[in-house]
Order: C-alpha cells, then structure tokens, then sequence
C-alpha cells in the first residue's frame, strides 16, 4: 500500500471509482481507493439495475438526464472496451390516488421544460406498453422511453478500468480503521494494510458513511437501511420497461437475460447493518406483485438477496466538503438511486475538491442544510 496520496477515496463501489476516474482525467496527483470487500461489493452490485431521469426535483433531474447521457456512450467517453448492457426500455411509474397522479403531473412539467421526453398515460395507455398490467383502480401512469437498465458491475468495471490505466491505485478487501486530524485538517487515513498520508478524503462508504464520518469526528445524518430484491427464473421477453410504483412502494423490470428483478421498500425496516434476507420479504413482494402484473405469479425465484440502501431524512444525498473539518467530503446518503446518478456525481465531486466550477450547481446538497433546517425533499423515491 502507498504511503502518501493527495486524495484518498474511501469506497469501491460505483460512486467511488466514478469519482476516483475523474479526479486522476483533471490530474489530480496520486489517488487511492480504499474498499473493504471486492469492487462493487456494497449497495452498488446489490441494486435493481434501473437507470431514470423521472424525478420531482430540479437537480435530480439534471444529474440523472446527464448521467444518462454518459451512459448511453460510456465506454468511448472512458476511452476502455466493454458493454455495460445500457437498454433503454423506459420506466412506467403508475399513479393511484389524485395525490400521486397531481404529483406525477408537476414533475412531468419539470422534466419536459428540462428536455427529459416523459409523457403521461391513461390507463389504456399503460396497458399498450406493458400488456400484462393490471390497470385495476389505476388512474394513470408517466413513461419516459429514455429510462432504462444497465449492469451495475460492468459500470464500476468500466470506470475502475480507465481510472486504474490514469495511475489511480485500488486496494480491495483493505477496511480503513481511523482518520486522523490535526488543527481541524485530514492528515491521514489508517486501513489494516497500513497508513496513508493525505490531506484529502471522500466519503463515498454508502451504507457505511456514518461510521466512516464519525472517524473525523463528524456526525452525519446518514443511515443504512436495508432493501430486499429478487429474481426470477428467465423467459421469454415480456416487459420491456421498469414498472414503479410509490403506492406500492415497489419496482418491477425483465432485465436483457430475460429474468425478473424485483424489489420493494418497506417503511419499519430499521436502522442496521443486517443484510441477511427474509421470508417474509419474499410472501410480501409476491402478493404485491401479482396483484400488478398477475402473469409473474407462474414464475420460479431463483435467488433473493438484501443490500444497504444510504438513507438520508430527505432522501437526497450529501455532497461536498465539511465545513468543520478541512479536507473531508462526502459522497453518499443516495437512498437509493447513487447508481444511476453515478456518471455525474463522479463528475461534480472531482471538480469540487479541485475547486473548479461544477456543471450542475450542488450547494443545496451540502450536510449543513439539516442544521439550517433546509430539506431538499425528492418525492419520487422508493
């Protein structure tokens, strides 16, 4: 392990690498990534995959358009070979109460005024796209054809690729212990393979970010929470967008290979650690789903598994630098969207430790908003 860096990055899932490559393309000297399991072995490889721009507020919307953007051409941009298996079927999100569907129709206002092709649907509508729906007590839905799917691990592959070919170093199954400080300054990040003098580090542990933040004596308002998710046996094509549901609380997609993958959120999981996986979280998806899409009842699970979502109250995440601690940012509290927002975060976080002007203003994501009271509320998560 190196002994000096002038960034260290703590956290090898998609956020990390994304972030780590766009450092060392701006030439930000020498860079490691610090990961306590294998590359993408966290909340990144544990996801459902879905990649949208159909989001209720401003910024969100503007970093997943971007990213997007990247995506649909990210191995030319990150100049390495590889498919991260981008299929742009879209996303239907079903709306069942005058609330939601009010809610669905604000946001559509926002995105097409920021160019993101979303339209809303009647129920008619929504069966012609995915046949099989049960539009039961539904009162329309939204569809952005330009949302999608993509391969978690391929993503972080690619990136971790072509920032390793810019000399950025990775030290994998290495578990950072402490972070040292002097005179309100990051000097050093200690890992069970050695130490590290820096006077630079991000945050980017997902679930695991608190802890990591309070090593520097910092208490961020992050914590995990954990998801469940399945998936099917494959069959023939079906489906060809993510169906959503916020009243539901559940999202359902075929993936290219042709198995189901399928997860829902559910509001009394705790705070913890524990991603061990449920039987009850297995009777509750499928009463939820075949109630939705009733022909998935014949299908075959294959596996089910539990990631860490990094939750925030708003359910937006941190960005930026601490103002109490000299050198210490943060990148997490995605609540569980930081994979498909990736490509953009990797771009804004480089160029906000290099002190460049970013792309898309990030103010607003700063930590001290809870402290001034300032929640910047996503309504349309999971």
């Amino acid at each position: 392990m190196i002994k000096q860096a002038d960034v260290v990055v703590i956290g090898g899932g998609v956020v990390g690498c994304a972030i780590a490559y766009n450092l060392a393309k701006a030439g930000a000297g020498r860079i490691a990534v610090i990961e306590r399991g294998y590359l993408a072995s966290g909340a990144t490889g544990r996801c459902g995959a879905g990649v949208r721009m159909q989001w209720g507020t401003e910024t969100n919307c503007l970093l997943a358009r971007e990213s997007v953007n990247m995506l649909e051409n990210l191995p030319e941009l990150l100049e390495v070979n590889g498919d991260i298996e981008f299929k742009q079927g879209g996303y239907l999100l079903l709306a069942y109460t005058e609330k939601m569907a009010d809610q669905f129709k604000k946001n559509l206002t926002l995105q097409n005024s920021l160019a993101i092709p979303a339209r809303w649907t009647t129920p008619a509508e929504a069966r012609e796209i995915v046949p099989h729906l049960n539009t039961d007590e539904l009162l329309g839905a939204t569809f952005c054809p330009k949302d999608g799917h993509a391969n978690p691990f391929k993503v972080t592959s690619l990136y971790a690729e072509a920032a390793a070919r810019l000399g950025v170093r990775f030290y994998t199954y290495s578990e950072v212990t402490g972070l040292s400080t002097k005179a309100g300054k990051i000097t050093t990040v200690h890992t069970d393979k050695g130490d590290i003098a820096t006077n630079t580090v991000i945050n980017a542990a997902g679930g695991y970010a608190k802890m990591v933040g309070r090593m520097a004596g910092i208490e961020l308002p992050i914590f995990p929470e954990r998801h469940e998710i399945l998936v099917t046996e494959p069959v023939e094509p079906m489906q060809t967008p993510m169906v959503m549901c916020f009243y539901h609380n559940l999202y359902c997609q075929q993936t290219p290979h042709g198995s189901f993958i399928m997860g829902i959120g559910h509001p009394d999981e705790p705070e913890t650690f524990n991603t061990t996986s449920s039987w009850q979280f297995l009777t509750e998806m499928a009463k939820r789903i075949t109630k939705i899409l009733p022909p998935l009842a014949n299908l075959n699970v294959i596996r089910q598994w539990a990631g860490l979502y990094d939750m925030c109250p708003d359910r937006t995440p941190i960005l930026g630098p601490d103002t109490n601690i000299q050198g210490f940012y943060t990148a997490a509290g995605f609540s569980g969207h930081g994979f498909m927002i990736s490509p953009m975060v990797g771009k804004l976080m480089a160029q906000t430790v290099l002190g460049l002007p970013t792309d898309i203003p990030i103010n607003m994501f700063s930590a001290e908003r809870f402290a001034r009271g300032e929640l910047y509320i996503e309504p349309s998560v999971v």
